[in-house]
């Protein structure tokens, strides 16, 4: 490989998914102007779920991500490196389990024997698996039809699947575009776990100035939604395609606020991932705290 000359910029490859806080912090263009002045560039790059960000990271093409809650579980059990750096919360309904308004299924009980559309290791799969406990069942008594968003978006309106765990902003599309029925969501009971700022093991520790410089950018953009709620919706329309009445109906429901890393927020995570291992749906049990790299927020 033929070595960059000297005075060329570093990159900072970031992954992101639509409608999260990266989203915003791409579009307000924040993080790149602060990082130009430390003679870095951003590279952003766009996944549809979780589970093909970390797989990204692990490969070495993305430095620093942010998932739901089961991503970094189902990497870390297939031996992906990945860290945890920084936690946000979500809000109760930013996630659900729905059906069409017309199905014949009432409850999370009816789905037995039923089709159910998710992406695996994704933040709905964990939704599903403690839904269906909630109602008695067994993850194996429901069929999961594994399916990238778009796709399962698709076999919902065909009728290809009975029902769809999925999160927003794909959830408020569809919400605005057809009636639905929500069977389950985080407020009915389920404890609903974090989302996670992940890093690259091994950027993490070369570059622990920029992973801050990204962390604080996320904080200060928490900050200003706030604040700007209808400029928020704004931006993130125009960098998702999502019209600004389905954003601004996700961001009304969502929860905003980077925190990091505690024995609380890491007890929270183990109990997903303990709840994965005991159904036997990752190869093998994983302590997360052992992949757990706090970074300052605050700057201090």
């Amino acid at each position: 490989m033929t070595p960059m000359p000297a005075s060329a910029e570093a990159v900072l490859n970031i992954g992101y998914q639509k409608g999260t806080p990266l989203t915003l912090l791409k579009a307000r263009g924040t993080l790149d102007s602060a990082l130009a002045a430390k003679g870095y560039a951003v590279r952003w790059t766009e996944f549809p779920a979780g589970p093909p960000l970390l797989e990204a990271m692990n490969a070495g093409s993305i430095d620093i991500g942010y998932t739901g809650a089961p991503p970094p579980i189902f990497a870390q059990a297939a031996g992906s490196r990945v860290a945890y750096l920084a936690a946000e919360p979500a809000g109760p309904h930013n996630e659900a389990l729905i059906v069409r308004a017309g199905s014949p299924l009432k409850s999370v009980a009816d789905l037995k024997g039923h089709t159910v559309a998710l992406a695996r290791g994704s933040s709905s799969h964990y939704l599903l698996v403690a839904a269906l406990a909630q109602a008695g069942l067994r993850y194996e008594d429901v069929k999961p039809v594994f399916l990238s968003p778009a796709d399962a978006r698709a076999a919902f309106d065909s009728g290809h699947v009975d029902a769809w765990a999925i999160w927003d902003p794909y959830l408020a599309v569809v919400q605005a575009a057809e009636p639905t029925r929500t069977l389950a969501d985080y407020a009915s009971g389920i404890p609903q776990p974090y989302s996670f700022f992940l890093g690259a093991p091994d950027f993490v520790k070369a570059h622990r100035d920029i992973v801050e410089a990204v962390l604080r950018a996320v904080a200060d953009g928490d900050a200003w939604v706030s604040t700007h709620r209808d400029e928020t919706a704004q931006l993130i329309a125009r960098e998702t395609g999502v019209p600004p009445v389905v954003v601004s109906r996700f961001l009304a429901r969502s929860r905003f606020g980077i925190v990091p890393l505690d024995t609380s927020i890491l007890a929270s995570q183990q109990r997903v991932a303990d709840v994965f291992a005991a159904q036997h749906l990752i190869p093998r049990a994983v302590k997360v705290d052992a992949i757990a790299a706090p970074v300052s927020i605050s700057g201090k």
